[in-house]
């Protein structure tokens, strides 16, 4: 088996890196792995590294986010189920203020997606249920949702082409 990454630059939004690995493949179905130290580790400013893991199971037609703040890193992926990732620039003094990426993750575009600070991150869930995955890197303690931005997930500033206009949300993300 394989440990190696394909890591590509974003070439819309920059800080965003798009990591593929690889996969085995057999009658059992698949494995990968998300994260090894060296490979990835390496795209985080100097003396950053990650600190915690976080995961989230939601339903079909949930939408969770625009949330972001200005000191997390974020390597996120969907380990089951399908996804529509959303990262959008938050920063104001960027060339590419208010513009998006979407990625589909799934099982057959199985990748991982490293968020800058100041950077908006939104996932919308296309099949059944789907389990999100989070690696956060920061430097001292977590800011937790009281302290992060958040944009309405149909902000008509980003105008992000959702494949619903009704999603489940939570009272923040409404």
């Amino acid at each position: 088996m394989s440990f190696e990454f394909d890591i590509q630059k974003s070439k819309l939004l920059e800080g965003v890196f798009i990591i593929k690995p690889s996969i085995s493949r057999d009658i059992r179905g698949n494995i990968w792995t998300s994260f090894i130290k060296k490979h990835i580790e390496t795209l985080l400013p100097d003396q950053m590294y990650f600190k915690h893991d976080k995961f989230s199971i939601s339903n079909q037609n949930v939408l969770r986010g625009i949330h972001g703040d200005e000191k997390s890193w974020k390597l996120v992926t969907c380990v089951f189920g399908a996804i529509q990732q959303v990262v959008v620039d938050c920063r104001k003094d960027s060339d590419t203020y208010t513009l998006y990426e979407s990625f589909n993750i799934n099982e057959d575009n199985q990748i991982s997606i490293l968020i800058p600070t100041h950077l908006g991150n939104a996932y919308y869930v296309n099949s059944a249920n789907a389990v999100y995955h989070y690696k956060l890197a920061y430097d001292g303690e977590y800011i937790d949702a009281d302290k992060q931005f958040s944009y309405k997930w149909n902000d008509p500033v980003f105008n992000i082409k959702w494949p619903t206009n009704n999603p489940i949300r939570s009272g923040r993300d409404k």
